[in-house]
């Protein structure tokens, strides 16, 4: 049976992928490409979250790609608004078509003798995986297991009556009206969903172990609604993203130089929001601004519910589970008809496809990322990952260009390998710079990053325009190569 081979394969058709597949089409136009998606629909991570209230917690005007802009009125925008806005892209650009939906894959083999990726994919409910080649894989899978959500090993839970729920299973005949909510968790989905049940439910209550820090931003932008009327939609999308781009390294880079004047700013910011006599304790995190990301709500919703009764924060630990709800280790009680657990999610890399390169299986966290966007020792691959400290499209759209750039230049080079590697000793650092829960649960799995360049992640926008975009790719680091003439081609031309 023959086998389909394509150039470029991408894996996932979410915001990078989709992503991906436009800049490929742009600027590789005459290659092979195709998408693999392993559920029946694109939009990644915004088709896959249905809880009540799911939003982005990054504006969009970054979030969104460079070359489309964003023209809706909202700046922090509702799932459904940025699923849209996928699909939309997507449709424009012809790259809906190139999609394969309920295509997992399983494995990836590479063969340098034959420079080629060959899949194991399992289509739909098929009895035996489809077989794919690809000259280049492009892996845009995220960075978490879609089949479910982190949940810890809460004591008692099986003693509970009520319905328990993780948002990213979020059961959608669910009906909040009139319940009593407890919703576990103090990070982004948790401040997402707690004022959004507040508008039905009898009660919310949001229980922490610890705080976050929280921010007000502004759901629309009423400067740039205000320039729509005068430039086009192309210069206001330009100027909003380079204001907020700035705005966003200015505002990391303060935190990290001066953690104590943000951390000062963020809780007056909130205490401002909440009223003098709220117990900023509920708000006053133990770590330093963007050791862990901040969270941001939408015209200050999550603060609104609070102040108006509709919502309460509790800060401490759960003793045990009990029929009726929890029991705290304070020995106060929180009866609950509904839990929400909100506690994260559950990192994996690649989708969880295995990696073989020559037989041997690829293991990432033995090796080192280049660029943010390649793997030390990983042939003609790419991993597209968005920014920590910043919106992920960001990122993720600087990634895709480079490896437009990189294509072209094996092209002109008439190579067909390239692949990272190091040379001389390189200091080893964690690869992502966050203390969030769920990236300490799979520290053991990542890959590490360098400290220099290039194999050092810095977490810098401008710096990576430059570098990414700009920036030499014969760097003495990558190595291109073509493999050897079959043994049936030598004979063939001797003959």
């Amino acid at each position: 049976m023959s086998v389909e081979e394509l150039d470029i394969l991408i894996v996932g058709a979410g915001l990078s992928g989709i992503g991906a597949a436009c800049h490929l089409r742009r600027e590789c136009p005459d290659k092979r490409v195709a998408i693999l998606e392993g559920r029946a629909a694109m939009g990644g991570t915004w088709d896959l979250f249905r809880y009540p209230g799911i939003r982005s917690d990054s504006d969009m005007y970054t979030l969104g790609y460079s070359f489309r802009p964003w023209t809706d009125p909202q700046t922090i925008a509702d799932g459904p608004s940025i699923r849209r806005y996928i699909e939309d892209t997507a449709r424009e650009h012809d790259v809906d078509s190139l999609i394969r939906y309920q295509h997992r894959v399983q494995r990836a083999q590479w063969d340098s003798e034959q420079a080629l990726w060959t899949l194991d994919v399992q289509r739909g409910d098929a009895a035996e995986p489809l077989q794919l080649r690809c000259r280049m894989l492009v892996l845009c899978t995220g960075y978490y297991r879609y089949e479910a959500g982190y949940t810890p090993d809460f004591p008692g839970r099986e003693r509970f009556a009520g319905s328990f729920i993780h948002p990213q299973l979020w059961p959608q005949d669910f009906d909040p009206s009139g319940k009593r909510i407890l919703v576990i968790g103090s990070g982004a989905t948790a401040v997402t969903l707690v004022p959004a049940l507040a508008e039905q439910a009898a009660s919310v209550t949001m229980l922490q172990r610890s705080p976050s820090y929280v921010i007000n931003l502004p759901q629309h932008d009423r400067l740039l609604a205000a320039l729509r009327r005068w430039l086009p939609a192309t210069w206001v999308y330009r100027l909003g993203r380079t204001r907020n781009v700035a705005f966003q390294m200015l505002f990391y880079r303060l935190a990290k130089s001066c953690p104590g004047l943000i951390r000062r700013l963020l809780l007056g910011l909130a205490r401002r929001q909440l009223g003098e006599g709220y117990d900023m304790r509920h708000f006053s995190p133990r770590y330093n601004p963007w050791d862990q990301r901040v969270c941001a709500v939408p015209d200050g919703d999550l603060f609104a519910a609070l102040r108006q009764g509709r919502a309460e924060v509790v800060t401490d630990e759960i003793e045990t589970f009990t029929e009726s709800g929890v029991k705290l280790r304070s020995g106060r009680e929180l009866p609950a008809d509904a839990i929400v657990s909100a506690t994260g999610l559950e990192l994996q890399l690649f989708g969880g496809m295995q990696l073989l390169v020559d037989g041997r299986p690829f293991v990432a966290s033995e090796s080192m990322g280049y660029r943010g966007l390649m793997l030390r020792d990983l042939p003609n691959a790419a991993v597209i990952l968005g920014y920590t400290n910043a919106s992920w499209t960001l990122k993720a759209d600087l990634s895709s260009q480079y490896l437009c750039r990189l294509i072209q230049h094996m092209d002109a080079l008439g190579m067909r390998q390239v692949t990272p590697r190091q040379h001389g000793e390189i200091g080893k650092e964690p690869f992502l710079d966050l203390q969030s829960g769920y990236i300490d649960r799979a520290a053991h799995l990542l890959p590490s990053q360098g400290d220099r360049m290039p194999w050092k992640l810095y977490q810098n926008y401008l710096l990576d325009l430059a570098l990414l975009r700009h920036g030499r790719l014969d760097d003495g680091c990558l190595e291109f190569s073509s493999p050897q003439p079959e043994a049936r081609d030598e004979l063939a031309l001797t003959d």
